[in-house]
């Protein structure tokens, strides 16, 4: 059905109308100070939200694999019978979700919340600040249980999505720390059939890791007579470096912080791309480089042309989301973390549980923030949970013995060839991620087994502390903009030479970063690391 919004009275009408001894009152007034008014229409608690209908509009980021039309799916249609509250989609698709964003908010003409919208803590710093967007602290407290239970639990979380001016603009999309799969994404995998030939172990340090890819090399593994089993493939080096850090007790915060963490002895700020370790590393890169143990078109080799040769089961490993899913190859799995020279076995390319801070902000158009929270408030709790991802049992799910939930054969194996992305989009709206809310192992099904089983691998050696994204004023945000910029160019065309020609003029190198502002960028890194720990 299509939905439209409705304008209840402003602030400045409630006061006058209060003042002429009106009665009755039909919103909630705010000050988008974090004060508002319980009205007479809203239910404090329970179901539906409001006795008599309410309408707002929101605007959506649409995923290519999620239904363009979020009015008519059911999970929002069956929502608006249980709340009362009637939500008009504006469906914008991703690839011009930032561009969308920017022309409506410079023209004022913007939707009373922004839902699936990947906003940036710039995004909620600037337009929180200048008022666009409405502060949550106290309809948080007062109106969202489920999501208030869910900042006390993850002190993290809060610290994550609180703005350095102390005030939460914001619902976030957020992972279950426990469910490791949806933090690690991109595991070693490694060919088992390969390893059961060689009569090897998984390899759990770098030195046998090294062994490993140079008897695929030299070994004719697929029996075809020829010498075309790749040690280890991929599209560029990047999750080779990043997979390689833990290996030298780096990127000890995990992959949000790709180029600066902790020193160990100082327990000081320390930048990664310039440490000792660091250089050790591209070394052992270069060696395998050098050796042919990495693929020679790794950093020019299209996606497509990737994965189309992975089908052919000739890599000895990779570093991506599932050779499953992508290369149809079922013969993989999944390395620990491993262990390099000095010791260090630390897994730290593994993402934060603040996979988006903006997901969900109400603006400072809608009437309703109170009953608005409430709507959002919803999906966080158990039962909100399981509707958003799994649908209605008996119809999209069934619930087993053990307790284990799934979807039903008409989802799974749908008669006329759909995926389960495009069966399930008819009635929900979680495919394409970014999402308000908590993804959990249990409701979430998108997973293969062999990608849960690779990650569990990994759970040991996870960093004990995983940082978000650190939050920066507008100035230092400005700032750091201009100055990582600069530094992440450099870090990865340094990166490819060093990997191809060898690590040299290491010196040289060190003090082109100090050159590039280097001293400034720590600063400023460290004065958001200090609101981080002090939020």
């Amino acid at each position: 059905m299509r939905k439209k919004w409705g304008v209840s009275m402003s602030v400045a009408m409630c006061a006058m109308i209060l003042v002429a001894g009106c009665s009755k009152d039909t919103g909630t007034s705010t000050d988008n100070m974090g004060k508002e008014e319980k009205t007479a229409n809203m239910n404090a608690t329970g179901f539906p939200i409001v006795k008599e209908p309410i309408k707002l509009t929101m605007m959506a980021g649409q995923a290519p694999t999620t239904n363009p039309n979020w009015n008519t799916v059911r999970i929002f249609n069956e929502y608006e019978k249980t709340t009362n509250m009637d939500i008009e989609w504006q469906m914008v698709p991703t690839a011009g979700l930032v561009e969308k964003f920017n022309l409506v908010m410079a023209s004022r003409d913007y939707p009373d919340a922004f839902h699936t919208a990947k906003l940036t803590a710039s995004d909620l710093i600037k337009h929180g600040s200048e008022g666009s967007f409405i502060k949550l602290n106290d309809l948080i407290d007062k109106y969202a249980p489920n999501f208030k239970k869910l900042l006390d639990q993850n002190p993290a979380l809060k610290k994550g999505i609180t703005m350095p001016d102390g005030n939460i603009y914001s619902f976030p999309t957020y992972y279950d720390p426990n469910f490791t799969y949806l933090l690690v994404s991109s595991p070693l995998w490694l060919n088992k059939t390969w390893l059961d030939k060689l009569g090897m172990a998984p390899p759990d340090t770098t030195e046998k890791f090294y062994q490993y890819l140079k008897a695929v090399k030299t070994t004719d593994l697929n029996g075809n007579g020829k010498n075309d089993e790749v040690p280890y493939a991929g599209i560029k080096a990047d999750n080779l470096i990043n997979h390689l850090k833990g290996a030298w007790g780096l990127t000890n915060r995990g992959r949000t912080h790709a180029y600066v963490d902790v020193e160990p002895q100082s327990g000081k700020l320390r930048f990664v791309p310039t440490d000792p370790n660091y250089k050790e590393m591209m070394e052992f890169i270069h060696k395998l480089y050098k050796e042919g143990l990495i693929s020679k078109d790794i950093f020019t080799v299209p996606a497509n042309e990737f994965y189309a040769k992975g089908t052919e089961g000739i890599y000895g490993s990779s570093i991506v989301t599932s050779m499953e899913t992508l290369m149809k190859q079922t013969n993989y799995i999944g390395a620990p973390a491993l262990k390099g020279p000095h010791g260090d076995q630390i897994f730290s390319f593994i993402g934060s549980s603040l996979a988006s801070p903006g997901a969900f902000v109400i603006t400072d158009k809608n009437k309703y923030p109170a009953e608005t929270v409430r709507w959002i408030d919803y999906f966080y709790s158990e039962e909100g949970n399981k509707q958003f991802f799994m649908g209605w049992k008996g119809e999209t799910y069934e619930e087993l013995q053990n307790g284990d939930l799934q979807y039903t054969k008409n989802v799974t194996n749908s008669p006329d060839g759909k995926t389960l992305e495009q069966v399930i989009s008819q009635y929900l709206t979680w495919p394409g991620g970014s999402y308000p809310g908590i993804v959990k192992q249990k409701t979430f099904k998108a997973a293969v087994p062999s990608m849960i089983e690779a990650t569990e691998t990994v759970k040991p050696y996870l960093p004990k502390e995983v940082w978000p994204a650190f939050i920066y004023t507008l100035e230092e945000n400005a700032r750091m903009n201009q100055l990582h910029a600069d530094i992440d160019v450099y870090v990865k065309e340094m990166q490819a030479k060093f990997i191809v020609g060898g690590v040299t003029d290491w010196d040289k190198y060190v003090e082109q970063f100090k050159k590039m502002g280097l001293d400034e960028y720590l600063k400023i890194y460290n004065a958001a690391y200090e609101r981080y720990k002090k939020n």
